[in-house]
């Protein structure tokens, strides 16, 4: 039975929530509305969480991924007592608000802007894939640390759109494939999607026999109104260790409107001022009064609040005492701040690694580079989407460091799932205490990842994502496996640095900025084809600063050739052939745009000078490159199956190309 108090506070987010979407006359109401006491329950009773600590590292992770329900979380946020006022909750939807139309995870001015928003969601399914991250890496972390520091659960709302969504069907197999009990998700189903009635595309399947199969443990709230019922699916959810759990909710969207409810209209648009008003008459509230919070209803819904801060308190006795060990702190510090422990940059320097043989792929310097600074990031997670003998991207160990259902470690081989692998990445990053983690896969299949490589960016996540065997250069997979178009795509995304390496050297260094010099997502981006090692190269100082002059002349440079990746080299043999014609041409290597574009003038002026003509050379389209140089050595069509360095020589990038583009310009 729900108690008076407890329906006060379900009432009291439904009538904010439709308050806010009214004022702004924009936004969701039927999910606010309709899964009202499911955030009750949670906010006030089931999670471990303190609105005074929101980086609480212990803490409940809650992920709202069908986040167009936005003014469920921000009400049920400012009524737990985290730092979101009514004055943001009446200000939903506008320029600069603390309460954006979708949850928005956004570092702003030492805090974050929207406290208690865990992850950025919106994008359908993609928070779906956040959780199964952020279970790993709490699984991870327990494994590492200990049950005394890390023993919690990562809560998610779901909706029909995310369980239609293909990221979110790869995650959920994942999930049970590794066996994440830590993983508890509501699942919103109320027969209702923005075109109308479910009936029109997705009553075909049995939801939860679906996930079943995939090895989740399901349970059914037949009324989403039964506190008692949710309470005890909860708490089933949580004693259940061995495998994630999905909660399917019976509810009705719009709940209680009069007029809308169960229907599309509550969907995804304001229910209108008369609507509004009559659904506050059918919960027994005054229409007039609006942004109304009844009395009690604070210190009912922060009991939750209260229970956390007596749990961190403890929690925080048990932290000093694992801090005693200081090999333990130091590795605890390092990994809450996404850092490596100290030592990395000896481990890539020039010299530390020894490649072997004078020329080799850069996907096989990358492993190299992973195995050297491997013991210098004990809670770095990632893997390939079942290419991991071919991206090279994994950590030493064997079967000791392979992450499974019954053995917890570094390497995870996420199968073909490249947008769950994405998704569940970013929710690594987004727990904390995962250093860099990284997903990994042919640079073609970039596409398949890019919502959450999006996200990512916007999110200013530390990750890494991996890409190999970078151009047509691969050779005989043909144009479906070369790509083309896919630096300049990655390129357009704004917060992300992509780095192409031209060579072993530039490879380690890369890597070595990836780790102490950048904050947000980075991409690496590594051959599959030999490329000689330029011993000699000024990588240090030169990677991270996205282009510098490998190769000087003895006068000013009549002209200057730029290269990147597997192309580097070849813009060294352009130079040679002018130079035996006479010709001072400086090479410059440019493995980062997004690196070079921040450096001042003045080094810009030594690397690109005014005034003197500049060609690219790069086995890609050459979108975005006219901002650099006057002319580009590129592919402009899809690639061709044939062995490797023919379809380079046929498509024209070669040295003679680009030495002919020089003194094309130079005339």
């Amino acid at each position: 039975m729900t108690e008076p108090i407890e329906q006060l506070c379900i009432d009291t987010i439904r009538a904010l929530s439709m308050d806010a979407i009214q004022k702004a006359n924009s936004g969701h109401p039927g999910l606010p509305l309709g899964m009202a006491p499911a955030a009750f329950v949670l906010f006030a009773d089931v999670m471990k969480h303190d609105p005074a600590d929101v980086d609480w590292q212990d803490r409940d992770r809650f992920v709202l991924s069908a986040g167009h329900g936005s003014m469920l979380l921000y009400s049920a946020l400012h009524l737990a007592g985290y730092d979101l006022s009514m004055d943001d909750l009446e200000h939903f939807r506008q320029w600069d608000s603390r309460t954006p139309g979708h949850p928005e995870r956004e570092w702003h001015q030492g805090g974050w802007r929207t406290p208690g928003v865990e992850v950025t969601t919106g994008p359908l399914g993609q928070g779906f894939a956040n959780g199964v991250g952020m279970a790993i890496a709490e699984q991870h972390l327990r494994h590492t640390f200990g049950q005394e520091t890390q023993d919690h659960h990562i809560y998610a709302i779901v909706s029909d759109g995310d369980l239609m969504e293909g990221i979110a069907s790869e995650a959920a197999s994942l999930a049970g494939q590794l066996g994440l009990g830590r993983l508890v998700y509501l699942y919103d189903d109320n027969d209702i999607s923005l075109d109308g009635p479910t009936s029109l595309s997705f009553n075909s399947e049995n939801v939860s026999a679906r996930f079943e199969a995939y090895g989740w443990h399901v349970l059914d709230v037949p009324d989403a109104n039964d506190l008692g019922a949710l309470r005890e699916a909860l708490a089933a959810g949580k004693a259940e260790t061995a495998k994630p759990t999905l909660i399917h909710v019976h509810s009705i969207i719009g709940y209680p409107s009069p007029n809308k409810q169960g229907t599309s209209k509550a969907h995804g648009s304001p229910l209108g001022e008369e609507e509004v008003r009559l659904t506050k008459e059918a919960m027994g509230w005054d229409p007039d009064k609006f942004f109304f919070v009844p009395d009690g209803v604070y210190e009912r819904f922060q009991e939750g609040a209260r229970r956390g801060a007596e749990e961190r308190s403890a929690w925080q006795g048990r932290l000093e005492t694992l801090k005693q060990d200081a090999a333990k702190a130091e590795l605890w510090d390092k990994a809450w701040v996404g850092e490596p422990l100290p030592g990395v940059g000896e481990a890539l320097a020039p010299g530390a690694i020894d490649w072997g043989k004078p020329a080799l792929a850069t996907r096989a310097a990358g492993k190299m580079a992973m195995e050297a600074f491997s013991s210098f990031v004990p809670t770095m997670l990632g893997g390939a989407a079942d290419l991991t003998a071919s991206t090279n991207t994994i950590f030493p160990g064997g079967d000791d460091e392979r992450l499974t259902k019954d053995h917890v470690g570094r390497n995870v081989f996420f199968g073909v799932r490249e947008h769950a692998m994405a998704g569940a990445v970013n929710g690594m990053a987004a727990h904390g205490g995962i250093v860099r983690p990284y997903g990994s896969t042919f640079l073609q299949f970039a596409d398949y990842m890019r919502g959450s490589i999006r996200l990512s960016a916007l999110m200013q996540l530390k990750v890494a994502w991996v890409f190999t065997h970078d151009s047509v250069a691969l050779g005989e997979d043909g144009p479906t496996h070369q790509p083309v178009e896919h630096l300049a795509a990655l390129r357009a995304i704004p917060g992300l640095t992509v780095i192409r390496p031209g060579d072993p050297l530039e490879t380690a260094e890369a890597w070595r900025v990836i780790h102490e010099e950048l904050n947000g997502p980075a991409v690496l981006v590594l051959s599959r084809q030999n490329l000689p090692v330029l011993e000699g190269a000024p990588v240090v100082g030169g990677v991270g600063k996205g282009a510098y002059v490998i190769r000087k002349t003895d006068e000013p440079p009549q002209a200057v050739i730029v290269g990147t990746g597997g192309e580097l080299h070849t813009a060294l043999e352009a130079a040679d052939l002018l130079a035996a014609d006479g010709l001072q041409v400086q090479v410059v290597s440019m493995p980062s745009w997004e690196l070079y574009d921040v450096q001042d003038d003045s080094y810009k002026q030594t690397v690109l000078p005014l005034g003197v003509p500049k060609v690219s050379i790069e086995a890609a389209i050459a979108m975005g490159w006219s901002q650099y140089v006057d002319a580009s050595v590129s592919i402009e069509r899809f690639g061709a199956s044939a062995e490797g360095t023919e379809v380079l020589e046929r498509f024209g990038i070669t040295a003679a190309a680009a030495a002919a583009k020089v003194k094309e310009l130079i005339g």
